[in-house]
């Protein structure tokens, strides 16, 4: 997804946020889930229940009328081009540079199988250092051995 298809949702959910002056760690406290999942909501790469849909349009002061779009079933992924926003580019460069290595390692210490993004959570912190902040994200998935037959 690029800067020009980002869904009529997603603008309208995150000019409301930010006319409510609202960080997703607020909204976090209200909707009850965590702010990376609320983000990928706004995105819509993850799918509301219609009680979460409608504590989020509530916060936000938007028309409940929007639960279906939130409750909807997800669009995921980014598309089939290389990102060309300069920090979601970053994320796909580690995986160009770091994926066979993290992929060897994830191999050595579990065997043969991946890491599940579905059964997973995603943090991410900030941590201040006198050489400039850094940023921490934490990818935690469940490992799902590939089954033989």
């Amino acid at each position: 997804m690029s800067l020009s298809e980002i869904p009529a949702l997603t603008e309208k959910l995150l000019a409301a946020k930010k006319a409510k002056s609202l960080s997703f760690a607020d909204l976090e406290t209200v909707v009850g889930r965590d702010e990376v999942w609320l983000a990928a909501l706004f995105y819509r790469q993850a799918s509301a229940s219609e009680d979460e849909a409608t504590k989020l349009l509530n916060a936000l002061g938007l028309s409940t009328d929007l639960v279906p779009e939130l409750t909807g079933y997800p669009l995921k992924g980014l598309g089939p081009i290389v990102p060309t926003d300069p920090l979601i580019y970053r994320f796909y460069e580690i995986i160009q540079v770091y994926g066979f290595p993290m992929k060897e390692i994830i191999h050595e210490k579990f065997g043969d199988g991946i890491m599940s993004a579905i059964d997973f959570t995603l943090d991410i912190e900030k941590v201040e250092d006198p050489k400039g902040d850094r940023v921490k994200v934490t990818l935690d998935g469940k490992f799902l051995s590939y089954k033989k037959w």
